[in-house]
Order: C-alpha cells, then sequence, then structure tokens
C-alpha cells in the first residue's frame, strides 16, 4: 500500500498550516462547549460549596498535568502525529495504541451526540415537541444539521479552523456575563447554607467523586493542539496551545460553579432544566437571563463541534496513515481533509442520534459515557509520558527538566487512574461494551496487511476486554449496572 492510493499528493505536500492563536481557539473551542452550560445542576446534584471547591482544586491540578503530559510529549517526541493514539502505540504496541485511538474517537463522537441533544433540549424550553433532545423531530433537525456541518468541514481544515476561532471569541461573552451578573446578585446566606451540601449530599468524599466525570467532560479538549500537530507551523506552538488553552477556561468553569451557589440553594439547582445556567440566570435578572444564556449555549455548542469533528476525524486518519486502522480511513481530499474518517464519524453520529430515541435518560448517559471512554486513551499518555521518564528516553542528549517530568508524570498517571476509579463500575464495563468490538477494525488492519491477527502478548489484551465486555453485558441483563 502507497501513499498515493490514500491521500492526494497535494493533501500530503502542503497541508494546512495553524498558527498559535488558531490552536488555542481549537483548545478552548473544544473545552467550552456544552459542558460549562450544565455544570450548576451537574455539581448541585451531587455536592455543596465545600465539595465543589474541592473538586475543582482535584480537576484542575489533574488537568493540568494531564496538560504538561501533552506539552513534555509534543517537545520530547515531536514526530508523533495525532498525539493521544500515536502516544499509546509507541508506548504500549499496536493494539493499545488501536485502542486508544477507537476510544478517543468513540468518545468524541458520543459527546457529539450529546451535544445535539442539549441543543434540542435547549429549544424543547420554548419548542415543547423537542421535549428533551430525544424527540422524533428533535433528532430529525439534529440529522439535518449533523449533515451540514459535515460538508462544511469537507471544504477544508483551515476554513473550518477560523471559524471555530471566531465563535470561541463569541461564546464566551455570555458565560462571563453570567458571572458577573451571579456575582452582582450573589447572597452570602444562601451561599453559607449551601456549604456543607443539601441532605441528600453522602460523605464529602462521595460528593466530591461524584463529580468527576462532569469535570472531566468539560475539561476535553485539553488535548487538541497536539491532535492537529500536524498542522502546526511551529511545533512548539503545540505545547504553548495547549497550556494557553487549559489556563483560559479553568477559572471560567469554577466561577460559573461556585457563583450559582449564591444565587438558589442547592436543592433548586439540583431541580433546574438544562440547561441549568439558563435557569440560574433567570432567577438572578429575570426572564431574559434564560433567553440571553440559551442562545449562548447553542453558538457555543456549534463551535464546539466543529472541533471535536475535526479531532475525531484526524485520529482515524493518522491510525490509517500509520496502518492501525482499515487503509479507506486514510483517504484526504485536495483540502487536506479526512473525507472517509470525517464520514464515518457522522455515520456513527447519525447512527446514536437514531438510538438516544430509545434511551431513559439519554443527555446524562452520554454525557458521563464520553467522559468514560475517553479515560483509557489519556491514562495511557500519561504512563507513556512516566515510561520516558523513567527509562530516561531522550534524556541523555537534553537532560534538563528530568525532575519537574518526573513530578508530572506520575501526578497525571494517578489523576488518570483515580478517574477510572471515580467513574464506577458501570461506566468501565460500558467503556468495555464498546471497546471489545472494535477489533474487528484491527483485523481488518492485520488481514490487509497479510499479517498475523494478534500476537501472544494481544492475545491477552483481547482476552481481557472480551471478558470486560461480556461481563457488562450479563450484568446489564441482570440488572446489577443500569443505564
Amino acid at each position: 500500500m502507497t501513499d498515493q492510493k490514500t491521500s492526494s499528493p497535494q493533501a500530503l505536500s502542503a497541508p494546512a498550516k495553524l498558527s498559535l492563536i488558531t490552536m488555542t481557539g481549537m483548545v478552548v473551542g473544544g473545552m467550552v462547549g456544552a459542558g460549562v452550560f450544565s455544570l450548576p445542576r451537574r455539581f448541585a446534584q451531587e455536592t455543596g460549596v465545600a465539595g465543589a471547591l474541592i473538586a475543582w482544586t482535584i480537576a484542575g491540578v489533574g488537568m493540568l498535568m494531564l496538560a504538561f503530559v501533552f506539552q513534555l510529549l509534543a517537545n520530547r517526541k515531536p514526530k508523533l502525529d495525532a498525539g493521544v493514539y500515536a502516544y499509546a502505540k509507541a508506548g504500549f504496541g499496536e493494539y493499545l495504541g488501536f485502542f486508544s485511538a477507537f476510544g478517543y474517537w468513540a468518545s468524541a463522537s458520543v459527546g457529539l451526540v450529546f451535544y445535539w441533544v442539549f441543543i434540542m433540549s435547549t429549544i424543547g424550553a420554548v419548542v415543547p415537541a423537542f421535549g428533551e433532545g430525544d424527540t422524533i423531530i428533535a433528532i430529525a433537525i439534529s440529522s439535518v444539521a449533523l449533515w451540514g456541518f459535515y460538508l462544511l468541514i469537507r471544504r477544508g481544515i483551515k476554513e473550518a479552523a477560523a471559524i471555530n476561532r471566531i465563535v470561541t471569541v463569541a461564546k464566551m461573552v455570555p458565560i462571563i456575563v453570567f458571572i458577573l451578573l451571579a456575582l452582582f446578585v450573589f447572597k452570602p446566606d444562601v451561599f453559607a447554607a449551601n456549604w456543607g451540601g443539601a441532605d441528600y449530599a453522602g460523605s464529602l468524599f462521595d460528593q466530591v467523586r461524584n463529580t468527576m466525570l462532569v469535570t472531566v467532560f468539560v475539561f476535553l479538549g485539553v488535548e487538541g493542539a497536539s491532535t492537529y500537530s500536524r498542522h502546526a507551523k511551529r511545533r512548539e506552538d503545540v505545547g504553548r496551545a495547549t497550556i494557553l488553552g487549559f489556563v483560559s477556561v479553568f477559572a471560567v468553569f469554577a466561577s460559573v460553579t461556585i457563583v450559582s451557589y449564591g444565587v438558589l440553594p442547592m436543592g433548586d439547582i439540583a431541580k433546574l432544566r438544562q440547561p441549568s445556567m439558563a435557569g440560574v440566570l433567570e432567577a438572578a435578572v429575570g426572564p431574559w437571563g434564560a433567553w440571553f444564556v440559551s442562545i449562548g449555549l447553542i453558538v457555543s455548542v456549534l463551535g464546539a463541534y466543529l472541533a471535536w469533528s475535526l479531532m475525531a476525524a484526524e485520529v482515524l486518519f493518522v491510525a490509517a496513515k500509520d496502518h492501525d486502522m482499515p487503509r479507506f480511513l486514510g483517504k484526504s481530499n485536495n483540502q487536506d481533509v479526512p473525507v472517509n474518517a470525517l464520514l464515518l464519524t457522522a455515520l456513527f453520529v447519525q447512527a446514536v442520534l437514531v438510538l438516544i430515541y430509545f434511551a431513559h435518560d439519554a443527555l446524562n448517559l452520554a454525557l458521563d459515557l464520553t467522559s468514560a471512554l475517553t479515560l483509557i486513551p489519556f491514562l495511557l499518555a500519561a504512563l507513556y509520558a512516566l515510561k520516558l521518564v523513567v527509562t530516561r528516553e531522550t534524556y541523555e542528549d537534553a537532560p534538563h527538566g528530568w525532575g519537574r517530568d518526573l513530578v508530572v508524570a506520575v501526578l497525571a498517571t494517578i489523576y488518570t487512574a483515580f478517574l477510572l476509579f471515580a467513574a464506577g463500575l458501570t461506566f468501565v464495563l460500558l467503556s468495555f461494551i464498546i471497546y471489545a468490538p472494535a477489533t474487528i477494525l484491527f483485523i481488518m488492519v492485520r488481514r490487509e496487511q497479510g499479517r498475523r491477527w494478534f500476537s501472544g502478548r494481544e492475545l491477552v489484551i483481547l482476552a481481557v476486554s472480551v471478558l470486560g465486555a461480556v461481563a457488562g453485558i450479563v450484568a446489564l441483563s441482570v440488572g446489577w449496572i443500569h443505564l
């Protein structure tokens, strides 16, 4: 198989080049999406002010370490493209690299479904036919919009990135206004009453643990710059964009959560319709506040949708170019867009959009599953950074920063491992159910190459994934876990 069979010469010789500002915008655009608008209710359902402060501290430090990991790997391994997938493959072999690529893609794709459901749920506040975003008319309109975005992105990654940069600026305005208005009407007595949590909240540890998947969801996209690394004008911009994007949004996420506790009692916030930020602002300033936030949400989600679509397709494309996904996914058009990977992503999103019509709670399930699916790719990236530091690979000729990198890699690994624990048995087993069947694509690749399907170590990984999937199916069947 040659590159000419899977990609045009123009795409290979002249990939679109992205500036530091544009790449930072993609990171911010990927993180600031629907999640931030759902934070007040999701946190109020689980914890009070004290637990929220602890949760954001853990998430902030942990995700900052993960951002540093991506910066470290971008600098130490500059030839690895589509970071999340490439790091897992380089560190732990082709099969785990494949799982990382598939898991990251599946996470992004389920996240895209969540975005459409959330938009339709927002409109459903004024158009009852849209319900919670999972009615027939809501799914039909989401489907039309899905394919409209597909056609837009096909026109070229540079054009899509420019649109994303404009949307990123526009969507930050209502979020910042929300924070300022909530501070203006802030009620110290309400805030104090919310400090320890409502009667329905459990222990402080449980309160913190139960918010972890929510914080993961809103921070998804922190790895965005490393995913687009092959498009960077300067390689050093990859790490810089990751850190700049993270710092830009962390304070915003924490502030949206904390100031809400000074507007309404925790129990009232927990009962708000999503987007709960709209309900909080309506309580603060009147009905126009809900409209203001709802419009901002739609703009925000559409911008994040663009960034996530690009990231998902890019991972499949690079995996195919490295012969770890079927070769048809390695085709790009003259605008350097991975058209078949983008098409497969759109088809997957369309299929899940149809399936959510039968789901009991599509919105929360999609949010939590999106977070759970990305934990394995993140953990493998952190472990690869730790492996580089421990083995001193790349440090023999450039030993500077070894101690700092050791601390970063250890903390990032501990944090991502804790996230798997926080996700709980339900979402670990659901992840296995999704991961295991993907091995069919891996077998397709090996058949294309005329190689054995699995090596000895890969058979062990296969057995673990299949056993996990079987356990998940059994647990669902007998009611041990629920969707």
